[in-house]
């Protein structure tokens, strides 16, 4: 059928079933309604809902929403038993709709219905029978349960592939969660006492969290706190990350969001988060005070916890999509509000623009799509508190027309904003579509995740052995990615794991993913998960093989925390934590998701737990393992000495041979006779000389430790071939001695001069 005689059919069908729709509408019971509360003409800025003292000295809130080209916008205010009133807003300017509604303050629940045409062959999708969330919520009181109701178009039509065409005009308002009007100078909110760290960027140490899971099995915590703001607020939690010395925490997405409906019709729920609805509002459920409002100031309290402890946060944030899918996918707000004016329509405007994978892309080429991009970012820095955002599928935010730019709007915009610009910017870089993998190419103020730092090291410690040159770039900030525009060693943020796959200890216990609890038939998940099983898949009593994993994971962990760049822990690691082989864990809101904290009071865990405290500890003292600028690897100083050089087993400086050779066995020394930079008093910064060897393979293996110029003697520091770690093994080596190298494990020996 053509797109003319399906749209024909469709209007036909259309005008033969809106009476059925109006009487299923009927049976399914309208919500009560009451005479609106008289509307002044208000003022078009701020966006949202925002409570002031008007006019005449008269209190009310001022609401304004840009809906470009809408036809009418009506204000939906609801009282505590549903009843709902209606307000035309009559102003208009700009594209922006707005009114001051007297007598309305902090706690009023509202929403949005806007008019116009309904035409999705030409991507026009207005239906006045939904509630939106104003996209300015500052908070959301209710949650997504994802009725048929909900969605702008009939979802059972007999005709699926024109279903998303035939609209549904039943009232989704009693199914849908409401906004709600905040006080933005509540008491107990100020933050004259809040000091926040400002720690450089390298000497960071980021933990990513999630809110829920990191303290909903906490034992120190009160059982009414689990799982929330408060929770991650309380002296037990922030007692744990001050011991491990973790300078920053990366909060899995807490913008409000919605749980999918696929995953509700399994008994499932999105547990990470990345299907955000409301860019101002913290998420609801993870509030422990209540949701009219309450949700704010948690969060608020939660940001001045942390900093007290000189912990910054930042905050995981997907601005590339909405939880509102494809074509397909609920109407929950932008696509209400206007549909052509907030995505990326595809060609056939009657589709979307996927640069994501979730079924729509944000059109961050807009103005106004871009200004609510930066108002939120600016509202979650000056009025919450946070101290930085890792931008998911942040290629998708740098795409101008269609190809990813790095002159885009939106970057420059960031560049040149007074607060942003300030901030910690890290990138997810790369997204779904055609010349979206963007590693090393984003500009100057802005760090990556960076997956070659993630592949290599794995790589070398399940055996499949990257040549050396590949492990020496990651091993030493990946100059080879970073090294240009005057980007230095921490825009490289190192990682070896993430909230995406395995955790640390499934990486040595799995081969292949097990994600059957996700009910997917294990489709889903990547199968690149470059994992070595040491010889036995999944868990076992073998204490062999359990030995052999905690040694790797001991391996894999000391490699991220002495390489140079910004090393990202992932929470539980520390303590070997276990998804059962779940690679895909989005939507496990359960054990499999959750930290456990029984972990510690095992001996293994117990000692990687100081392991990693020792580390940190260690990466703390020296400033030559987080160096402010990329090592040159040529003669420095009199002596002559290169501030990088690479051993061989032999002892010998390797050659351009060397450098392309697969080895298992690689020798790292650290100059800290000269680093460049000076210190807070103008001094120049020296430090403590290291070596640090890291041998993958199976066998241990006689080192010839280098002899002087380079050292006379070594102190073992660290030995990874320790099950415990709460000393450090502190033997002394001489110069040109030979030094015997566990099998699979790391030494780091401090120069002794």
């Amino acid at each position: 059928m053509s797109s003319a005689a399906e749209r024909e059919a469709v209007r036909r069908a259309q005008q033969s079933t809106q009476g059925a729709l109006r009487v299923v509408r009927e049976l399914n019971g309208r919500p009560r309604t009451a005479p609106g509360p008289p509307v002044w003409p208000g003022a078009p800025t701020p966006l949202g809902a925002r409570f002031r003292v008007g006019p005449d000295g008269v209190a009310g809130t001022n609401f304004a929403l840009w809906a470009g080209g809408a036809e009418a916008v009506e204000l939906c205010l609801f009282d505590a038993d549903g009843t709902e009133s209606r307000v035309p807003l009559t102003e208009l300017t700009h594209q922006i709709w707005h009114g001051f509604v007297p007598g309305v303050g902090p706690g009023q629940r509202y929403g949005y219905r806007v008019h116009g045409r309904w035409d999705p062959w030409t991507g026009a999708r207005w239906n006045p029978a939904k509630l939106l969330l104003d996209p300015y919520a500052r908070a959301v009181d209710g949650d997504f349960t994802l009725p048929p109701e909900v969605y702008g178009h009939v979802r059972d039509w007999p005709e699926q592939h024109v279903a998303d065409t035939v609209r549904d005009d039943r009232d989704s308002a009693p199914y849908v969660p409401k906004g709600v009007v905040v006080h933005d100078d509540a008491p107990g909110d100020e933050w004259e006492d809040d000091r926040r760290p400002k720690t450089p960027w390298a000497d960071s140490v980021i933990y990513e969290m999630h809110v829920r899971g990191f303290t909903k099995r906490h034992p120190g915590i009160p059982e009414e706190l689990r799982g929330t703001y408060a929770g991650l607020a309380h002296p037990a939690a922030v007692e744990h990350l001050v011991r491990l010395g973790v300078t920053a925490v990366e909060l899995l997405p807490v913008h409000q969001f919605a749980h999918e409906d696929h995953l509700l019709r399994r008994g499932l729920r999105n547990y990470w988060g990345y299907n955000s609805i409301g860019y101002f509002a913290p998420h609801a459920a993870y509030s422990s005070s209540g949701t009219a409002g309450q949700q704010v100031g948690e969060f608020k309290r939660m940001v001045r916890a942390l900093h007290a402890a000189g912990i910054e946060v930042i905050l995981d944030v997907v601005y590339n999509h909405t939880a509102e899918a494809s074509e397909l996918g609920p109407m929950l707000s932008l696509r209400g509000i206007d549909n052509r004016g907030y995505y990326r329509l595809a060609a056939d405007a009657r589709r979307y623009a996927d640069y994501t994978g979730c079924g729509n892309t944000l059109h961050v080429v807009q103005p106004h799509v871009l200004r609510l991009i930066t108002d939120s970012l600016r509202y979650w820095v000056t009025e919450m508190g946070v101290d930085g955002f890792r931008f998911d599928l942040a290629a998708a935010l740098a795409r101008s027309m269609h190809d990813v730019d790095m002159l885009s709007p939106f970057l420059a915009v960031i560049a040149q904003d007074p607060v942003l610009r300030r901030v910690k910017l890290i990138a997810e870089p790369w997204d779904v579509g055609n010349g979206g993998y963007q590693v090393g190419a984003f500009p100057p103020l802005w760090t990556e995740w960076n997956d070659r730092y993630r592949d290599a090291v794995r790589d070398f410690w399940r055996g499949a052995l990257p040549d050396v040159r590949e492990m020496g770039y990651r091993l030493s900030g990946s100059s080879d990615l970073y090294a240009w525009g005057g980007r230095r060693p921490y825009a490289s943020v190192n990682f070896v794991t993430a909230h995406d796959g395995f955790t640390l200890r499934d990486l040595v216990s799995y081969e292949h993913k097990h994600n059957e609890a996700n009910g997917e038939g294990n489709r889903d998940g990547t199968n690149d998960n470059r994992s070595w099983n040491c010889g036995t898949e999944g868990e076992t009593d073998d204490p062999a093989v359990g030995a052999l994993r905690r040694r790797q994971v001991r391996n894999l962990l000391t490699t991220l925390l002495l390489s140079t760049g910004v090393p990202m822990l992932v929470a539980g690691d520390e303590m070997g934590r276990t998804q059962g082989g779940n690679n895909n864990a989005y939507c496990q809101d359960n054990e499999i998701g959750w930290v456990d904290w029984s972990l510690p009071e095992q001996p293994g865990p117990r000692g990687l737990l100081a392991l990693t405290s020792r580390l940190l500890a260690l990466r703390h003292a020296h400033p030559v393992l987080r160096r402010r600028a990329f090592f040159s690897g040529r003669p420095q100083g009199a002596d002559g000495l290169r501030d990088l050089a690479w051993f061989t087993a032999r002892g010998e400086e390797m050659t351009e041979a060397d450098w392309y050779a697969r080895t298992a066995t690689i020798g790292l020394y650290l100059s800290g006779r000269d680093i460049p930079g000076r210190d807070a008093r103008g001094e120049p910064v020296t430090d403590d000389s290291f070596l640090a060897v890291l041998h993958a393979a199976a066998e241990p293996l006689d080192f010839l430790l280098p002899g002087p110029p380079w050292a006379a003697a070594y102190e073992l520091v660290v030995d990874t071939s320790r099950e415990e770690q709460a000393e450090a093994p502190g033997t002394v080596h001489a110069g040109g001695e030979v030094l015997r190298v566990p099998a699979r494990s790391v030494l780091l020996l401090r120069v002794r001069e």
